[in-house]
């Protein structure tokens, strides 16, 4: 009862909160930002600030964004990323212009964007990542059964919507080593397994994350777990930084065409130590994004950024200090 009540009561509980941000004056959000500002310059700039914010938002040369819409008319129709936006931008002038793509973004827009999601491989400048539909993507559930204690087998659930979930289950689906199994229709004579929720997939020491329309949800809450991570090298990145993720440290890399998930998993059996090392660079990978003040303070800088690269402010101290 409390599996299918915890979905509803997040979203009850987001709403409210996000209502109620909505109800403050923006004097309150503004004087909110330049106080984390100055927290800044109390001690040595954190380099981690700098790498992240620098890595969400690339742009270094003026670029305009004349057609752009102000701050206060960002559309409403995607109301997670309307409010994952919204929380931030209500820290600056709401006269201020700012170009946005909601949704599972995988092209580069024409023009500097805010996003959810975009290429790691191609020149991506123009898309500027901010932490988007974070209800959905952004979950840590705590997993108290420790790798060595779970059982020795690879699991994944997903719905066929691109190339590589559909060569899984063909190559894998049949194999009893495995839980692998699609959740749609009958697929090329292979019938669909009934769902996992998350709690269920931690039951097993290894867990398959393959992207879908742009990244793999199930990766964050992976990486947080006692779990060890699968999966091919990602396409796509989003505010957890996927394209930073490092094959052999922070997750086990298999071959584009999946063929060598049984070899990975016998290895690992053989070398759990290695499993829980690569566990731990996991952990250490997920840790600041479970930081809310840390989290708020990258998220402005992005967006100051933002406003000064598209030569709507000017530069300041942060800017000198923080920004390349």
């Amino acid at each position: 009862m409390w599996r299918r009540l915890q979905s509803p009561a997040r979203r009850v509980a987001y709403y409210a909160s996000a209502v109620s941000r909505e109800m403050l004056p923006h004097a309150y959000w503004r004087a909110r930002r330049h106080r984390r500002f100055a927290e800044l310059f109390n001690g040595a700039v954190d380099a981690g600030i700098v790498e992240r914010v620098n890595y969400y938002n690339k742009l270094s040369e003026p670029v305009s964004i004349a057609d752009a819409p102000n701050l206060s008319r960002i559309s409403r129709k995607k109301s997670y990323y309307y409010y994952d936006l919204r929380q931030f931008s209500l820290a600056f002038d709401q006269t201020l212009r700012l170009a946005y793509e909601f949704g599972d973004i995988t092209t580069v827009p024409p023009v500097p964007s805010v996003v959810k999601s975009r290429p790691v491989a191609t020149p991506n400048e123009n898309s500027v990542l901010m932490k988007l539909d974070r209800l959905r993507h952004f979950r840590w559930p705590r997993d108290t059964v420790p790798f060595e204690e779970k059982v020795p087998r690879a699991v994944w659930r997903g719905a066929l919507n691109n190339d590589a979930r559909r060569r899984l289950v063909r190559l894998y689906a049949a194999d009893r080593r495995f839980d692998i199994g699609h959740v749609g229709e009958r697929f090329e004579g292979i019938g669909p397994k009934q769902p996992l929720t998350i709690r269920q997939q931690l039951e097993n020491r290894y867990i398959v994350s393959l992207e879908g329309n742009d990244v793999a949800t199930n990766l964050k809450w992976v990486m947080a777990s006692n779990a060890l991570c699968l999966m091919p090298r990602p396409r796509y990145e989003t505010w957890f930084m996927e394209g930073a993720l490092v094959p052999g440290h922070h997750y086990v890399e298999l071959r584009e065409d999946l063929s060598d998930l049984r070899e990975k998993v016998d290895h690992f059996e053989r070398h759990p130590e290695e499993a829980l090392e690569i566990i731990a660079n996991a952990h250490a990978h997920v840790a600041p994004f479970t930081d809310t003040e840390r989290e708020e303070l990258i998220s402005l800088l992005v967006l100051q950024k933002y406003f000064e690269c598209t030569g709507q402010c000017e530069s300041g101290p942060v800017s000198d200090a923080i920004f390349r």
